[in-house]
């Protein structure tokens, strides 16, 4: 496989330094990409990045992710307005970890000679003191070159202090370490990261006094829509990692609802599927728009790469569950663990048993015992039945009348399903 071919077809390939291309077929290179511990889950905005080195290492090459417990504690000042805020060690340490844990889900670690690794630049930043780092970095790097770059001129209008000005030093006193240190030869990254990783390579060539290039630079494009605006958001903000911050049925989600437009570029970028099974998939998605083929396709892959293969089939049932096509067989295969997931974010009322005895049939059911929260009143409800608009569980209701004799699922609940719209009656 060879790695920049593998990113041209699948158009991840933005730009790379002269040399790159020759030094990755000559010999195993070990590249990496750093990711400042922000926050304690990395997004899908990050997945670009991370797919790079997992064509790197399928590619035969050593992937080295580092995180950025130094450099976390600054903030890079690219494609921002405004400076982040500082954040606590601790906090820093507890994102790092969870930054950890999500990049084994995609990269091979273990002893092989290509296996992966994890650094952290606080490991060799703490023996830095300011005057050693003004030394080893500052006296390297003209303030000229500095104020060129894209990330520092964006700011200068409304002002950019001092700290985030560095930050482009550190960052390429990291690829100068690494190089030194792990013999990386190859940083990647964003498109608006091109100036700090230049910059590193840019400090390599001038410490080791040699005017050919030793180190390398190669970026993937940033991920927009069709229509140009960012990806990688919901409407509730960032689609995130942790199943704690974005439920494997919401991950699926975004995919699923992902536009026609922009699905030939978010399955090259995100899935590992090969060339002629994309072609093959836009070709019955094209014939089928309707039976969104692709958009299944990317859901299935990356929402199993991320959360299991657990996860995406309990995300594919509550999909079934929540838009009509599950079966009462369906809900009865849900476990009582699994409710609190696919509900979550559906309306539900708790019933009393008082109240399932005072319920004299299916209306009252749907009005009374509910507390008017299914339906205001009696005759709302016995509107919608005798106009064939409610099921219970998944089972269409015909009477007004019907008794409120029901199968509650797990012993504890019944989904009434209002047309589209879907409520969850709990006995307390």
């Amino acid at each position: 496989m060879n790695f920049v071919e593998e990113l041209r077809w699948r158009g991840m390939l933005n730009d790379m330094t002269p040399g790159t291309e020759e030094q990755l077929q000559k010999e195993m290179t070990a590249g990496y990409i750093g990711f400042d511990p922000t926050a304690a889950s990395l997004h899908i905005g990050n997945l670009a990045t991370i797919m790079l080195l997992v064509h790197l290492q399928r590619a035969g090459h050593k992937p080295f992710a580092l995180v950025g417990g130094a450099t976390g504690m600054i903030g890079d000042p690219s494609g921002k307005a405004a400076e982040r805020e500082f954040l606590s060690e601790e906090t820093l340490r507890r994102n790092q970890e969870g930054i950890r844990q999500q990049l084994t889900k995609f990269l091979e670690f273990g002893e092989g000679a290509n296996s992966a690794e994890m650094v952290n630049n606080y490991d060799w930043f703490k023996e830095i003191s300011f005057l050693g780092f003004l030394r080893e970095a500052g006296k390297h790097i003209s303030v000229n070159y500095m104020m060129a770059k894209d990330s520092v001129k964006k700011r200068l209008e409304t002002g950019i202090s001092f700290t985030e000005f560095s930050y482009q030093l550190l960052q390429g006193y990291d690829f100068y370490w690494l190089y030194k240190n792990k013999n990386v030869r190859l940083q990647m990254g964003g498109s608006d990261q091109w100036g700090n990783i230049t910059t590193g390579t840019e400090l390599i060539r001038r410490k080791e006094g040699r005017e050919e290039y030793q180190a390398f630079a190669l970026t993937t494009p940033l991920v927009t829509k069709a229509d140009g605006t960012k990806f990688g958001k919901s409407e509730s903000g960032n689609v995130w990692l942790d199943p704690a911050l974005t439920s494997p049925y919401q991950f699926y989600q975004f995919w699923l609802n992902t536009a026609d437009a922009d699905c030939p570029r978010l399955i090259r970028v995100f899935t590992l599927l090969s060339r002629e099974e994309i072609e093959r998939l836009e070709g019955e998605h094209n014939e089928a728009p309707h039976l969104r083929i692709l958009q299944k396709a990317i859901a299935k892959e990356v929402t199993i790469r991320v959360h299991s293969q657990a996860g995406y089939d309990l995300a594919v049932k509550a999909s079934e569950v929540l838009f009509g096509k599950a079966t009462l067989e369906t809900l009865r295969s849900i476990q009582i663990d699994e409710f609190d997931i696919i509900f979550d974010g559906v309306p539900q009322t708790e019933v009393s048993a008082d109240e399932l005895a005072n319920s004299k049939d299916i209306t009252d059911l749907l009005s009374v015992a509910s507390k008017g929260e299914v339906y205001a009143s009696k005759g709302e409800a016995r509107r919608a039945i005798t106009q064939n608009a409610v099921s219970i569980n998944k089972i269409k209701v015909s009477d007004p009348a019907a008794s409120v004799d029901l199968e509650w699922l797990q012993g504890r609940y019944v989904l009434v399903s209002k047309g589209k719209k879907n409520h969850l009656l709990k006995k307390s």
